[in-house]
């Protein structure tokens, strides 16, 4: 195994791609066991990835990882040579996962910089019994009569490229490279962009290096053959083979006689037998060597093009959105300089506006560079159902809407394991047994779905599922017993009762599984979510289902925000959460029984927070009509803030509380800081933080 003494540029793009390649392998099977069959395109892409990651593994030195490719690419290769339709796909596929799972096992491994020493002896011999069973089941090499027949047919082809060749001097080269060398279609490849140099007419066998899977494997047996023409000898030609590297025999015939009847190429090469069925694919052969350099051109844009797209390391991006959050800050300190105060300067305000102007959009490019579809996070949670779907022995669809919605990647590695756990507590909770959804008459199949959608700067991400609901007595009785009701059960809401569940401890399952039962997971999603600035809310209809839904920002490090003031601090309040502001009126203040100030606004009554009296700040304004009023809505509650005056409105870049701070003491309601232009420090309010304090 590596001492990880490699290169570490090399590891990392190594565990990049093989993670990829990991992505798309899983998702491949889980689609074809879903279609209970393997297409061909689909047996000869595992195969492919599996010859990758073993070459790319064996020349890191990961020996375990290369040996369980190597097994998985020869049982593949046997099922795409002898197309044996006698296969157990549930067995092939559960092989396939438990291979995919050892890998990603150790790319974690070598990713936290630990040894990569898993033991991949039973999985292999797993793997090699079911090879051993299918060949007993009746599959055989090609006979002896079909070897021949497709040699034949392969000589005819070669023939009539031959005679359509037009050049000085004519040649066929047949190159066999060293036995293990791997990766025999891309050292082809590298013959074929040499040979470009100096001729324009050739053809290969196999035909489309780059294309065909099955390349490297028809190089390996039979050789790499090229027919071309060219200006140079017989020597120069020879001289310019032997400079391949890992070459272990060459070929070279030179042929300079039109062929004649009896189909000699020269002195070595003969062509005994002609296969009159096979002319119709000798004529696609022909035709599809005059398009030849066509296609060449083609392939060459379409390298150009793929250029465009490049991998860059995540921390430079977050390298960049810093620096850039330190521009907007940057900004705001010199447009609101307190010594340009009272002072006409028309040229400064032109060039600050075309300034703010390439900030923002400099801004936004950053932004979108960072944003990632939600694809590759939800199409993981078809391999969480099928799993559990085995193990509880459910039927239960997944379905996936609004995956191309995009956020930024930060958050997406925040919410990957919340949603599994939704997921997860959907198929186990609240999907019945299939024998309970007869009884009840349920004739739709068990549904989970999971879908995201934007909501102007938030992205809602909902997972619902066709199940038996919750049951709010049940929730309460639990919540009873283990003591954390924190209200009398006859004033709470239907939401209120659901959002029990969220609370550490809390389970209503009575056996503990593999899945569930330990009164964990939920409130870990909720903290999870709340971290990042969202809000989780449940809604359910009893027998029928239940919604979860998740509120997340698109975005963490910068937002808009209207700057507050109270006494001499300042606060910063998203402006996507504030409704209105307004100077209240004596006539619309009310005060309920206990004490608590309400405002009357356009016939609703809203409770009234005193910031100064929250955050036990210094203020000379205590009178509400000398203040400003904040009307501000979160979860689709609304409540009014009391705050000393507005300062405007300003994008301003989110930073953590110190931790010094936030170890000491939770402060509720406040979910970060920012620097503004001054150079002073505003507090970032939690408007659902905010609300749930209120009520």
């Amino acid at each position: 195994m590596s001492d990880l003494n490699t290169n570490e540029s090399m590891i990392e793009l190594y565990l990049f791609e093989t993670s990829q390649l990991m992505e798309q392998l899983e998702q491949l099977v889980i689609y074809s066991e879903r279609n209970s069959t393997y297409s061909k395109n689909d047996i000869n892409e595992i195969f492919r990835i599996m010859h990758t990651i073993k070459g790319s593994s064996a020349m890191m030195l990961y020996d375990d990882i290369s040996r369980v490719a190597h097994a998985i690419e020869d049982l593949f290769y046997f099922i795409r040579e002898e197309k044996n339709g006698n296969i157990d796909f549930d067995m092939l596929s559960n092989i396939v996962l438990d291979g995919v799972d050892f890998i990603k096992v150790e790319l974690e491994k070598v990713k936290n910089g630990d040894t990569a020493d898993g033991l991949a002896n039973e999985l292999i011999e797993k793997v090699e019994n079911f090879l051993y069973i299918l060949k007993q089941d009746g599959c055989s090499p090609k006979n002896e009569q079909q070897k021949s027949k497709d040699q034949n047919i392969q000589a005819k082809i070669e023939e009539k490229v031959i005679i359509n060749l037009s050049g000085k001097n004519k040649f066929k080269a047949i190159l066999n490279f060293e036995e293990g060398c791997e990766m025999e279609d891309f050292r082809a490849s590298m013959v074929i962009d040499d040979l470009k140099q100096i001729t324009e007419e050739y053809h290969t066998v196999p035909e489309n290096i780059d294309e065909n899977p099955d390349a490297s494997a028809i190089i390996r047996e039979q050789g790499f053959t090229v027919i071309f023409t060219t200006d140079n000898c017989y020597d120069e030609m020879k001289n310019f083979f032997m400079k391949t590297i890992l070459l272990k025999s060459l070929e070279l015939t030179q042929i300079n006689n039109e062929i004649e009847q009896d189909n000699n190429f020269g002195k070595e090469e003969t062509l005994k037998e002609i296969v009159i069925e096979n002319t119709s694919n000798l004529i696609q052969q022909e035709s599809g060597m005059k398009s030849k350099s066509k296609k060449e051109t083609n392939k060459d844009n379409q390298v150009v093009s793929s250029q465009n797209m490049i991998s860059v390391n995540v921390s430079k991006l977050d390298k960049l959105m810093d620096l850039i959050g330190e521009m907007v800050i940057a900004e705001a300190m010199v447009t609101q300089n307190p010594d340009l105060k009272d002072l006409q300067l028309d040229n400064f305000k032109k060039a600050a506006r075309q300034l703010h102007k390439i900030t923002s959009e400099l801004q936004d490019t950053v932004m979108s560079i960072r944003m990632l579809p939600l694809a590759s996070t939800f199409q993981k949670m078809y391999r969480v159902v099928r799993d559990m779907n085995k193990k509880l022995n459910k039927q239960v669809q997944l379905e996936v809407l609004g995956e191309e919605t995009e956020v930024d990647k930060n958050i997406i590695e925040h919410i990957s394991d919340p949603i599994m756990h939704l997921i997860r507590n959907s198929i186990d909770h609240g999907i019945e047994t299939d024998d309970e959804r007869k009884e009840k008459g349920k004739t739709e199949s068990a549904k989970v779905t999971l879908e995201a959608k934007n909501l102007g700067g938030d992205v809602l991400i909902l997972v619902k599922d066709n199940g038996r609901g919750l049951d709010k007595d049940k929730i309460l009785e639990k919540a009873k017993k283990s003591g954390i009701l924190y209200k009398n059960a006859n004033e709470m809401t239907e939401k209120e009762i659901y959002g029990l569940i969220l609370l550490p401890g809390f389970s209503t399952k009575e056996s503990v599984s593999e899945f569930s039962g330990r009164g964990v997971g939920m409130d870990v999603v909720s903290k999870n979510i709340e971290a990042i600035g969202g809000s989780i809310t449940i809604e359910s209809t009893q027998g029928l289902g239940t919604i979860i839904i998740l509120k997340i920002p698109l975005t963490l490090a910068i937002i808009d925000g209207m700057n507050v003031v109270v006494g001499k601090a300042q606060y910063t309040i998203p402006t996507a959460s504030i409704k209105e502001s307004f100077r209240a009126k004596e006539k619309d203040l009310i005060t309920d029984p206990d004490g608590n100030e309400m405002i009357m606004v356009r016939g609703e009554c809203y409770p009234i927070m005193r910031i100064h009296e929250i955050y036990k700040v210094k203020t000379e304004i205590t009178n509400i009509l000398e203040g400003i009023v904040l009307m501000i809505e979160s979860e689709g509650k609304t409540i009014c803030i009391f705050v000393d005056g507005l300062i405007g409105e300003q994008q301003v870049v989110v930073k953590a509380l110190p931790k010094y701070i936030t170890n000491i003491k939770k402060i509720k309601g406040l979910t970060g800081c920012a620097l503004l232009g001054d150079g002073s420090i505003s507090l970032i309010l939690d408007v659902a933080g905010l609300i749930k304090y209120n009520c």
